[in-house]
């Protein structure tokens, strides 16, 4: 998901495009950009970074477990064919 960091970044880009007398006015367009943006992007089906590198780990765990049983298998397999 976007962070919050870089939905501010967006809106500060575009209340800096909008002329001085219109600050005011800017100001509750970027509130208001800020809530909108923040509701939409909670609507995606996305997960967060953190979510990501956990599960990033429990797969290279996953790997790992799995390559160390498929040795054992081909290990069991070698001593049922050698009997």
């Amino acid at each position: 998901m976007i962070n919050a960091k870089k939905i501010e970044e967006i809106a500060k880009q575009v209340t800096d495009a909008i002329p001085s007398s219109l600050k005011n006015m800017a100001n509750e367009f970027e509130d208001k950009a800020k809530t909108v943006l923040q509701n939409k992007l909670s609507q995606l089906d996305v997960v967060t970074r953190e979510e990501f590198d956990v599960q990033t780990q429990v797969l290279l765990k996953t790997r790992a477990k799995l390559t160390e049983l498929e040795a054992k298998l081909v290990e069991l397999e070698e001593k049922i064919a050698a009997s």
